[in-house]
């Protein structure tokens, strides 16, 4: 169980990520494979991303010996570039001493041991493997990951608007979640753990990468950051192999899949019934059944009803 204690600065404090931080979530899909998270519904993607992976990104995995990075690759860059810039800004003592923690009695590679004397071949070794890295497993969703941002970012904005700071915060966090006289508990963490805000504020950051949450960034003097899983529950995906699409339209049903590959532009429900060749309540029913699993979106002007896919549903469509 997770409990965040804030001050009355703190709630002053609390910010949404206007934007995902690539190397983030980067470490989130990286840990989601390599620890097996997510049970069996990611064991294709799992594959796919450990097949992936180039030799280039081998010494990321010997930087997290026994699942235990160093806090100091835990910053929150817009870009890939700007990313390393701060991990690379960490001064040596902390290096060091981040270092000495995660290893504690194993051997350290020697091209480890050279980064907090600030040698740049071993910098330049770890960036070479977050960009192979990022290569392989991100850029080609990266563009998805960056629209189920800015949905998550409207949702919490207009639950705020709605509900108010606690009823957002409960609701990031499913099973029980509550804000209650200055606490906010999450009990699906996996180990006990307060963390006191203490006047420094609060960073919340979706990831659509981590299964299990929470994740923290907790430094002192800096703002707590605190990663959470978002989105459908299973990572984006850039494709589909062959024959995914026979699959997909046993499930959802050919009429239901035909519905939400032509909702990729918007469609009265009168104009979705003519393109798919049913009856409008047919439609109707389609569109709601869709929207309900959010896949797409409804809006009303008036009489008039328009429909949308979401991220969401261009990713189970494979589009």
């Amino acid at each position: 169980m997770l409990r965040v204690h804030f001050t009355a600065q703190d709630i002053a404090r609390i910010r949404f990520a206007p934007r995902p931080a690539p190397l983030q979530e980067l470490h989130a899909a990286l840990a989601t494979a390599v620890n097996r998270q997510g049970g069996p519904c990611f064991a294709p993607w799992r594959g796919r991303v450990l097949r992936s992976l180039p030799a280039a990104a081998a010494p990321l995995a010997e930087l997290v010996p026994a699942g235990r990075p160093p806090s100091f690759l835990d910053v929150l860059g817009e870009s890939l570039a700007d990313s390393f810039e701060q991990i690379r800004a960490t001064g040596p003592d902390l290096v060091r001493s981040e270092l000495e923690r995660v290893y504690e009695d194993l051997p350290v590679p020697a091209w480890i041991r050279a980064l907090h004397t600030r040698d740049d071949v071993a910098w330049r070794t770890l960036y070479r493997a977050q960009q192979a890295a990022f290569e392989a497993v991100l850029a080609p969703v990266w563009s998805v990951v960056q629209e189920l941002h800015r949905e998550e970012f409207t949702r919490y904005a207009l639950t705020v608007a709605e509900h108010g700071v606690a009823g957002a915060l409960a609701g990031l966090a499913p099973g029980g979640s509550r804000f209650d006289g200055g606490v906010w508990v999450w009990p699906g963490a996996t180990a006990a753990r307060d963390v006191r805000l203490d006047g420094r504020g609060l960073v919340l950051l979706p990831s659509f990468h981590h299964p299990a949450g929470p994740l923290l960034q907790d430094s002192p003097g800096l703002p707590v950051v605190l990663t959470y899983p978002a989105g459908a529950g299973l990572p984006p995906a850039a494709g589909r192999p062959d024959g995914s699409a026979d699959a997909l339209a046993a499930v959802l049903g050919r009429t239901r899949l035909d519905a939400l590959r032509l909702l990729a532009e918007p469609h009265t429900t009168t104009s979705l019934a003519r393109a798919l060749e049913v009856s409008n309540a047919t439609a109707s029913a389609h569109a709601a059944a869709l929207r309900s699993a959010g896949m797409t979106t409804t809006t009303r002007t008036g009489r008039s009803v328009t429909h949308r896919r979401t991220a969401l549903g261009t990713l189970v469509a494979g589009a």
